[in-house]
């Protein structure tokens, strides 16, 4: 498994033997439910289709070396004059990669090569807004003469406070778009973390769960013996949030009293298409990196979950990616 970890850290997908594996089904979570008195509100059969049971928006940050973010003026009717960053819903058969250079295409005038994900929002587990950014290969920034039903404009801004926006949600989006920016050419240097083309049939939520061990110092990762081994894995249900999700499933591993962790960031997204319009889903998987404080020695287990001693290579690479600023994809919940 250790061979996994290795594509993770070097922000690869991990293979397709895993893709499939679920260990916390919707069914069982609705089981869960049940034996507790409460009546489940989504079906086990849930799918994720694309504008009927799901919905992906996707949107572009890009500071240029003046500080400036691109931006777009609004030509709906409803938020005419508005300004916003690029961005609109994925249409089906699109990947997140297609439908980002086309939103940026349609309302800046502007090709680009998307390079990396920097942030992914979610409110509940059937909403999500994946935050992108890029370089310019080509077109011109379109101006008030070029008006359409896309936009009016796009330009330049330096200073998104002096903007009548159409809302106030992209300041955070700008403000993190910044501080990637700033990090990256300080300290990592460019880095591509773009989603993994694989289809996933249902939406599953990865975990990979490191804590250290006492004795040696070195890290130590979780694995689920449930028919083969692999990363726990669990269903993200559509109508709670990722961390709900992520609560409930942790408690069938490690009990009711959870030992003190944090999520850290997203290793990976895998996502595509199917190309079977009539049996077509849109569900995806979240790699999620949850790392432990308290020692391994003081962590009790149920079921058929066993942690597994990274060498010490790869402990210490984990630890460069703990402490490391923008060195995973960031994940944002929305409440």
């Amino acid at each position: 498994m250790e061979v996994h970890l290795s594509n993770l850290l070097g922000k690869l997908s991990i293979g397709n033997g895993a893709t499939d594996l679920c260990d916390f089904s919707l069914a069982e979570q609705n089981a869960l439910s049940e034996a507790h008195g409460i009546t489940p509100s989504t079906s086990p059969d849930y799918l994720p289709i694309l504008g009927k049971s799901v919905n992906y928006i996707v949107a572009f940050v890009l500071v240029n070396d003046a500080n400036e973010v691109l931006m777009m003026q609004e030509a709906r009717e409803s938020c005419r004059g508005k300004w916003y960053l690029p961005a609109g819903r994925m249409e089906p058969g699109e990947t997140i990669v297609t439908a980002a250079a086309r939103e940026v295409l349609e309302e800046t005038g502007l090709i680009v090569e998307i390079t990396t994900l920097l942030l992914v929002e979610t409110a509940g587990g059937s909403w999500f807004r994946f935050v992108v950014t890029g370089e310019i290969v080509g077109g011109d920034l379109k101006t008030p003469e070029q008006a359409d039903s896309e936009s009016l404009q796009a330009a330049w801004v330096a200073d998104v406070s002096t903007m009548s926006l159409r809302s106030q949600d992209i300041v955070a989006l700008i403000n993190y778009g910044r501080l990637y920016k700033n990090s990256i050419a300080v300290a990592l240097g460019p880095r591509t973390m773009l989603p993994q083309p694989k289809a996933h049939t249902k939406s599953h939520l990865r975990l990979v769960m490191a804590i250290k061990k006492r004795a040696t110092n070195r890290f130590h990762i979780l694995y689920s013996e449930k028919q083969t081994s692999h990363y726990p894995t669990v269903e993200i249900h559509p109508e709670r949030s990722i961390y709900s999700t992520l609560i409930k499933f942790m408690k069938e591993i490690f009990g009711a009293d959870l030992p003190q962790h944090k999520p850290q960031g997203l290793f990976s997204i895998e996502h595509s298409p199917s190309e079977a319009a009539s049996t077509a889903t849109d569900g995806i998987c979240l790699t999620i990196l949850v790392l432990f404080r308290p020692p391994l020695e003081e962590v009790s287990l149920i079921g058929k979950y066993v942690w597994e001693e990274l060498s010490p290579e790869a402990s210490h690479e984990m630890e460069k990616l703990i402490t490391a600023k923008h060195a995973l994809i960031g994940l944002s919940v929305l409440r």
